[in-house]
């Protein structure tokens, strides 16, 4: 199981993943965090958006002009059912090139299936969509490592930078760390980064 068998895999597990999703929007304290940082009209970006719901869902109802950005043509195609009124692109977050800046950046549960090195490569592809002043949140693991979870019953590959380092690549490429919480028990222990994208300190 390789970072590369990510993208068939949701391919494959779309329909089931969508419907089996968690949709109690447990994220939701995160997601108000980073709208705090990006008051209306927002532009925000979506890195691997999914089906949409509930995550960009809640964002389109708080008046986000949204982006959703997705590897698998199968998440995309539902992404662009349930919110017709965004912007749905079919592309792989590690060669992202929309020419466009966000005000606001999400890779929530997406950015972690990436291997360490398209992770460090990452953060400059996060600068070049961030609007000065951008919000970016990505979720990761709380230390490093490659373990390999489950989807739908599928394997699929995860990995981790330490917690140091993360703080190091936010800081070379413009970005002011705001929060870092590592395996949060009121978000189903999930490990979250929330920073600022200061690009006169890059």
């Amino acid at each position: 199981m390789t970072p590369d068998d990510i993208l068939p895999t949701y391919e494959r597990v779309a329909a089931g993943f969508a419907r089996s999703r968690d949709k109690s929007l447990f994220e939701r304290k995160w997601l108000d965090r980073m709208l705090a940082h990006t008051p209306p009209p927002r532009r925000l970006l979506d890195l691997g958006c999914g089906s949409g719901d509930p995550i960009a869902r809640y964002l389109v109802d708080r008046r986000a002009r949204l982006t959703g950005v997705d590897g698998a043509a199968a998440m995309v195609a539902l992404f662009a059912r349930t919110l017709p009124e965004a912007e749905a692109v079919q592309a792989d977050m590690r060669t992202l090139a929309l020419g466009r800046q966000f005000d606001a950046i999400l890779a929530w549960n997406s950015f972690f299936h990436l291997s360490p090195e398209d992770q460090r490569k990452m953060f400059a592809i996060f600068a070049a969509h961030a609007a000065p002043r951008a919000a970016l949140m990505f979720t990761a693991g709380p230390r490093a490592g490659e373990p390999i979870g489950q989807v739908e019953r599928q394997p699929v590959y995860h990995a981790s930078l330490e917690p140091e380092e993360y703080k190091q690549l936010l800081a070379q490429a413009g970005f002011d760390l705001l929060h870092f919480a590592p395996e949060d028990p009121d978000c189903n222990g999930h490990t979250i980064w929330l920073a600022r994208y200061s690009p006169a300190t890059a």
